[in-house]
């Protein structure tokens, strides 16, 4: 009785403050990762890792991603949403901590740890637009997905920095273990709010269980959970959602690990490069709060999905082209990534026709999305390897910004 009553309170939508508060978990789900990039030769070096290794690392969070995203809805059935985000917060800290400080064998033990915990939160975020702003998913989103930009800019501009100030890449990494445990803080105030809240109502009321109930209960939802799941892999739309989440993920992990080499092998310098993926991740801050304004154009997410999709393929064209221009092609793509993780977010959101539906959508969209995307820095790196160069790699990465392209008229039709 009391697990389930933790649970329901658990799921309460929240208002107000309490619900913006989900906006500084955001900030946390992408630091851990986005640091690695421009410190990732400086690790190889340490280790006597080869690129392909390095892409190996780089590829671990998304396959982590892959292996988790299926199993958070079993989670949150047991602990409620609030409960689940707490834990990935602490669990954050505590891979952050293992990867930098353990040696050989800890930084892959760590990566698996955040990794898996962030997955936890990309999960959520949909699933708590949808609670918390069911009347404004899509700029809801756009807002989340901001905080998630900002948080991955800001580890990417300054990781450079932080190594060289303090002695190294595993203090620089470490740091970021500091910001999740300041929101856990946070969060347990919130979550104390809730209870307080429900316990007061269940005083005033006599249907105490009903007064804490929000949508679909815990024991129901999972009694349909096989069901659903079931319902949701016919339906093609589940796969053109995936297929769209898979390619723009890969282009962003890719870029957000590479990117820096690249730019260092076109003749820039270390901090260039730095201020290269700096804009890369910025501009996504933007394009990711205005591309809302095209998730209902003559009913569809068609012109939403297609304006965030094509500029990847235009930097990826570019920086074949005219390497000396990256600069240019770092904005052209960062206005990509931006907008089209939000289209990819809201059409999870959006595509979901219940809250159960929606975490089962969202942890097979992204588990089946990010196996995908894994590929993509894994094989940049591999190529990179065999062929000496980064040709080969960015004409792959942009063919498979062409696919997203395609994924993006098929998932963005209203159709189910």
């Amino acid at each position: 009785m009391g697990m389930e009553r933790l649970r329901l309170v658990s799921n309460r939508r929240s208002t107000g403050v309490w619900a913006a508060l989900v906006f500084l978990v955001s900030l946390n789900l992408r630091p851990s990762i986005a640091a690695v990039g421009p410190v990732l030769e400086h690790i190889g070096a340490d280790f006597g890792w080869a690129g392909g290794l390095q892409g190996l690392l780089a590829a671990i969070p998304l396959l982590a991603f892959a292996a988790v995203s299926p199993l958070v809805s079993l989670l949150t059935s047991r602990l409620g949403l609030d409960c689940t985000i707490l834990l990935a917060l602490i669990a954050i800290a505590v891979g952050d901590v293992i990867r930098s400080f353990t040696g050989g064998a800890g930084i892959w033990v760590g990566t698996v740890i955040f990794a898996s915990a962030i997955a936890v939160g990309n999960v959520l975020v949909p699933v708590i637009a949808k609670r918390d702003y069911a009347d404004h998913v899509a700029t809801a989103t756009g807002v989340y997905s901001a905080c998630i930009t900002c948080g991955s800019a800001v580890a990417g501009l300054t990781a450079s920095a932080m190594a060289q100030a303090w002695g190294g890449w595993r203090h620089a990494l470490a740091f970021w273990a500091i910001p999740p445990l300041a929101v856990a803080v946070l969060w347990i105030v919130r979550m104390a709010h809730s209870w307080r809240k429900a316990v007061v109502e269940t005083c005033n009321t006599t249907g105490s269980a009903q007064t804490l109930v929000l949508g679909e209960g815990g024991g129901h939802a999972r009694q349909g959970s096989a069901g659903t799941m079931a319902a949701l892999l016919r339906r093609p739309m589940t796969w053109w959602v995936t297929l769209f989440m898979g390619t723009q993920s890969s282009a962003f992990y890719t870029m957000s690990n590479w990117m820096p080499s690249v730019s260092e092998h076109a003749g820039f310098g270390a901090s260039a490069a730095g201020v290269h993926l700096f804009v890369f991740q910025f501009t996504g801050i933007f394009s990711g709060l205005l591309i809302p304004r095209l998730m209902q154009i003559r009913g569809s997410q068609v012109c939403a999905a297609l304006t965030s999709s094509v500029p990847m393929v235009v930097a990826g064209i570019g920086m074949l082209a005219c390497p000396s221009l990256m600069p240019v092609w770092a904005f052209v793509g960062g206005v990509a990534q931006g907008a089209s993780l939000v289209v990819a977010l809201a059409l999870i959101a959006m595509r979901g026709r219940s809250a159960v539906e929606t975490v089962l959508l969202s942890g097979f969209a992204q588990s089946i999305g990010y196996l995908i995307a894994s590929a993509g820095p894994l094989l940049f790196g591999a190529l990179y390897q065999a062929t000496g160069g980064y040709v080969v790699s960015l004409g792959v990465m942009t063919a498979v910004a062409l696919v997203q392209c395609v994924a993006a008229v098929l998932a963005g039709r209203a159709g189910r």
